[in-house]
């Protein structure tokens, strides 16, 4: 049963994509608040059909801990779903991705069009200086900026691996920075077939504030993010057992 419903849902979530690329070709071209908002309809729309196919429903909690106006989003990245989904959980975010996603047709283009911040892994610090400058930019507009502080999917319970580049971001932009735990990589698995039915959980951790020595902001906010996404990991195992 759970082999068929994750065929279903993925034979929707794939061709969804293909169709929503084709369909925005008219509005790429239009201001982006009105892009923002057809995004935010097929994001909502995967949602809604992993909640009805794959029995995958979502669950938010300490979302009273996001501060109003500019702030850094530093979240847990454990599966493709917070890609997907967090572009309508959270204000129109800002995402600092990998560049090589800039690369696929269309996609792409979308992805500049909305704004988001292309970082070029290999040019090593410039690649930082560059990330920052557009960063600032965003952040002056009063927009929240998500970061993976890992830069990639790591698989629930593996070793974490977080990057300097969120450390540099907090300094060099003086923000609050608010942690962000999860358990997707249990139900949407990274290079994974199936969809597990169950509860995702994405939660909003108290908002490390600015000012930390680098260092000392990094070990605060992989404490505070392995920490919360262990226990909702013990939490979902308990729960299956």
């Amino acid at each position: 049963m759970i082999w068929l419903r994750s065929l279903a849902f993925n034979v929707f979530f794939y061709v969804n994509i293909v169709l929503w690329l084709i369909l925005l070709i008219p509005f790429g071209l239009l201001p982006s608040a009105t892009l923002w908002r057809l995004i935010g309809v097929w994001s909502w729309l995967n949602a809604f059909m992993l909640k009805h196919l794959a029995g995958i429903e979502v669950e938010f909690r300490g979302f009273e801990n996001l501060p109003k106006g500019a702030v850094i989003i530093a979240s847990k990245h454990q599966s493709a779903w917070e890609t997907v989904s967090l572009l309508h959980v959270f204000d129109r975010p800002i995402f600092i991705m990998k560049r090589e996603l800039t690369w696929i047709p269309l996609f792409g283009w979308y992805l500049t069009r909305l704004g988001m911040i292309p970082v070029d892994r290999g040019k090593g610090h410039s690649a930082l200086r560059d990330m920052v400058k557009r960063a600032e930019v965003v952040a002056a507009t009063g927009r929240q900026i998500l970061i993976y502080p890992e830069g990639t999917r790591r698989a629930p319970g593996a070793e974490p691996a977080y990057k300097f580049g969120v450390a540099q971001l907090y300094r060099q932009l003086g923000l609050p920075c608010v942690p962000v735990a999860l358990n997707s990589g249990l139900f949407w698995p990274r290079r994974g077939f199936l969809r597990r039915p169950g509860r995702i959980v994405v939660e909003c951790l108290a908002p490390i504030p600015p000012g930390l020595e680098r260092d000392a902001f990094l070990k605060t906010l992989q404490d505070r993010v392995e920490t919360a996404s262990d226990r909702l990991r013990q939490e979902t195992l308990a729960l299956r057992s």
